[in-house]
């Protein structure tokens, strides 16, 4: 028979050997047989258990999935199958657009039916696993998104344009599209993927498991000259040359409107208080210095700037210039798009529509300028326009 001991009695128990603080005489030494004192350890050893076994998962699981209750009276949308009306009830949900915001998750179908799937859906309090069922007949909605987990990336088979490789770096020319290395949501066929299979195990781990050799990196829509450390060595010295701005980043961007010629913007940049995934200019940011001149302008709609970065904080150029009011064309998270009223005519009209569909932000890393991590040698790498920019150019200029 199980014997468990109340806190009460524990206590009176411990109270039975004396304590030379709550005495005005001289401490009593009780020798105690071997036998009593090692049922006496277990007794406390088996409370520890018993406690543990109760609530040691509540105790030692800190992560609180994020919960989202859906109403389905308040949504005044079509009695879908389940993964449909849920992702359009959050598209007009204000409120939890927000709290995924502030908890940088993003939604798509694909993401609500594995969800389901996982069971992480009920209806009604009933778990659901159909993503297919349908809402007619449901009241309230709610689904849990479990805390993501980071997966160590693996190698993938996926062509790199290679602009320049030794032992210990390699600069490519990345395509726009391609995330620089796994996140929530991008798991695979990201350029670290690609690295790890074309450089094989000696890429593994080197300044980080999760982003082994990356130094700096691209936005995924944004294309162009990239360098990676391929030893540790090279990753400390080019974390170096970063760090302290001793290298030349260069960038041509299309950019609505069209600002004074030439200028640079220091401006602090830190993240947006109102969406966590956006970064703003604000008071206490860190320090970012942005210079650009005009190249080309295709009046009224747009310039071609080239932007030299004398700082790298996150989104700089398109934060900076989204300030300036001529932010980067098919720029979705930053984009202000010029006022109507400078399109009166149809061909106009046309031009703009044309712009508008444009399918990301109009930013090529052209330039990246250092000396060598290992030998110190001056190397300089530039890459042309891609054809998507070339051809909007080209459009805009017709």
């Amino acid at each position: 028979m199980r014997v468990l001991l109340t806190a009460g009695v524990l206590f009176n128990l411990l109270y039975f050997f004396p304590n030379p603080q709550n005495r005005k005489i001289n401490p009593i030494t009780i020798n105690i047989p071997k036998i009593i004192a090692i049922i006496f350890i277990a007794l406390i050893l088996d409370i520890t258990k018993e406690v543990f076994s109760v609530f040691g998962s509540n105790i030692l699981d800190m992560t609180v999935p994020i919960k989202i209750l859906l109403v389905v009276k308040d949504f005044n949308l079509p009695f879908e199958r389940l993964d449909t009306w849920i992702t359009e009830a959050i598209k007009v949900s204000d409120s939890t657009k927000q709290l995924l915001n502030e908890n940088n998750f993003s939604i798509s179908r694909s993401r609500v039916k594995n969800l389901i799937e996982d069971k992480q859906v009920k209806a009604d309090g009933v778990i659901i696993n159909n993503p297919s069922l349908k809402i007619k007949n449901c009241e309230v909605i709610e689904i849990l998104l479990p805390e993501p987990k980071e997966a160590i990336p693996l190698p993938e088979n996926i062509k790199l344009d290679i602009l320049y490789e030794d032992n210990f770096i390699i600069v490519i020319n990345k395509k726009s599209g391609m995330v620089v290395h796994p996140a929530p949501g991008s798991y695979n066929g990201t350029l670290v993927n690609a690295l790890l299979y074309h450089c094989g195990e000696n890429l593994k781990g080197i300044g980080g498991v999760k982003r082994p050799g990356i130094v700096h990196r691209l936005d995924k829509n944004t294309s162009g000259v990239m360098v990676i450390a391929k030893t540790e060595l090279s990753h400390r010295n080019l974390s170096k040359i970063f760090f302290n701005h001793d290298l030349d980043r260069r960038y041509n961007a299309i950019v609505w409107g069209q600002p004074i010629n030439e200028g640079f913007i220091e401006k602090p940049i830190g993240r947006s208080q109102l969406n966590r995934k956006k970064m703003a200019v604000v008071e206490k940011g860190k320090i970012a210095i942005t210079k650009w001149k005009i190249l080309d302008i295709f009046s009224p709609f747009a310039s071609l700037i080239e932007c030299k970065l004398e700082t790298g904080r996150t989104h700089q150029i398109r934060v900076h210039m989204s300030y300036l009011g001529h932010s980067i064309i098919g720029d979705d998270l930053y984009g202000k798009p010029l006022a109507q009223k400078y399109f009166k005519n149809l061909y106009l009209k046309e031009k703009n529509k044309l712009i508008k569909s444009f399918s990301r932000q109009a930013l090529h890393a052209t330039k990246l300028c250092f000396n060598h991590p290992i030998n110190n040698k001056y190397l300089e790498f530039s890459s042309q326009l891609p054809e998507d920019i070339s051809v909007l150019i080209e459009n805009l200029k017709a």
